[in-house]
């Protein structure tokens, strides 16, 4: 008789342990906060162990330290934990990644009477074994027993241990599943932010009445410094502007925006080429200077009526007029990089314009770069290919260029923009 009880209890013991672990898997395939999660489980699980107080921490990986996600029971420390902690049972097992028991009046660390335990302590460590790896540590599952005289068996540690088997694993998926919507979330705001910049440059399709215009801008990122613009002036003019911030990502192109809205506003009020370049170095002078960029930066005024462009050019050096005739007239520099020099007035230049004949060659080092053979060569390669194509729209002879782009291995990353007009 008393040995059919002893067993009769031992089933409802280990019946009582299966329920528990079938509930803690229901708990957490059916709830998505990982808090939440922890909290029923740890309150599940000092109802079935019978502890006064329950605590799940886990490893914060930048700070080294253990961090409490959630307890549930008496009061206990909740202040973050060193991993390095000497003097604390939660990191020696993090450490040591091996499961401890504390009994009644046992002290911690060894021979340190003022670190005794009151109740029964027990520790375990909580572990993680992804599908082709070895197991890490992740945290700390802490059990405090109810009466002094009660202790924790081995039976419990094994118990705990299967339970942080599936907080572990839950933890992990948590994680992935933050970092995944966190990515997702970063990707929709790139995305956004790469479709506000390209809004920023103006459609060509604008000027079809006014004149043959073609341009493209491909960041190396969601975004970069890469720019364009263009101007309908007054007396027939046409105002055509190209820039290249010295890096590419959102520092570049925020110098970019700024860029294009400064001269938006004093272009507009008719200045010559070289006071609308003076007064946007004045305007941008600060962010510059505070962000140690730089920039490129062609804009040139195409006067018809008078046959001439008159422009400048800070320090942009694919700058091409091609005759009809097929020569390839550098526009050469006028000054240096805006950014690079505190430049307090901007030269400017003179060369003749044929209406309707001559075309206007614009583009960035990164188009010429991404042939790969060469800042020199691959700039020759795009001039001869306008030379060649001169005749044809400027839609078509555009594609044409980046068509030879992808003859480029190996080459870095780097923002791509080109810009033809024929007025």
């Amino acid at each position: 008789e008393a040995e059919s009880r002893f067993f009769g209890g031992e089933l409802a013991e280990r019946y009582e342990e299966i329920t528990l672990l079938y509930s803690i898997s229901e708990i957490l395939g059916s709830v998505i906060s990982l808090e939440v999660a922890a909290r029923t489980i740890l309150t599940e699980v000092i109802g079935t162990l019978r502890a006064t107080r329950a605590a799940l921490w886990l490893h914060n990986v930048e700070l080294e330290r253990l961090e409490l996600v959630a307890a549930v029971g008496g009061e206990g420390q909740a202040g973050p934990i060193s991993v390095d902690s000497e003097e604390s049972v939660t990191a020696s097992v993090f450490r040591s990644r091996n499961a401890a028991i504390l009994e009644a009046g046992d002290e911690f660390p060894r021979g340190h009477a003022n670190h005794g335990s009151r109740n029964s302590f027990l520790s375990v460590p909580v572990g993680y074994t992804p599908p082709n790896g070895a197991t890490r540590t992740i945290g700390v599952i802490n059990l405090t027993g109810g009466k002094a005289e009660d202790s924790f068996s081995a039976g419990d540690q094994k118990l705990v241990a299967a339970i942080a088997s599936q907080i572990g694993a839950a933890v992990e998926n948590s994680r992935l599943v933050a970092t995944s919507l966190r990515q997702e979330r970063i990707d929709k705001e790139l995305e956004l932010a790469h479709h506000l910049q390209l809004k920023l440059l103006p459609a060509c399709d604008e000027f079809e009445d006014y004149a043959e215009v073609a341009a493209r801008c491909l960041p190396a990122d969601s975004v970069g410094g890469d720019f364009y613009h263009l101007f309908r002036l007054t007396g027939g003019r046409m105002g055509v502007m190209i820039g290249d911030v010295s890096t590419h990502g959102f520092g570049a192109a925020l110098i970019m925006a700024l860029t294009m809205s400064a001269v938006a506003i004093h272009a507009s009020e008719g200045d010559s080429p070289g006071e609308v370049i003076r007064r946007t170095h004045r305007t941008l002078a600060n962010e510059l200077e505070s962000t140690e960029m730089y920039l490129t930066l062609f804009y040139g005024v195409i006067d018809p009526d008078r046959g001439e462009i008159v422009f400048v050019n800070a320090g942009h050096s694919h700058a091409f007029r091609v005759t009809e005739a097929g020569e390839a007239l550098r526009l050469g520099a006028t000054s240096p990089p805006m950014g690079m020099v505190d430049e307090d007035g901007y030269a400017e230049a003179t060369a003749p314009w044929s209406p309707g004949a001559d075309l206007l060659l614009l583009f960035t080092d990164g188009l010429s770069d991404a042939l790969g053979a060469g800042e020199i060569e691959g700039e020759r390669m795009l001039v001869d290919e306008a030379v060649r194509g001169r005749t044809l729209a400027t839609g078509e002879l555009l594609e044409r260029l980046f068509m030879l782009t992808g003859h480029g291995i190996d080459v870095p990353a780097d923002d791509r923009t080109a810009l033809l007009v024929r007025i």
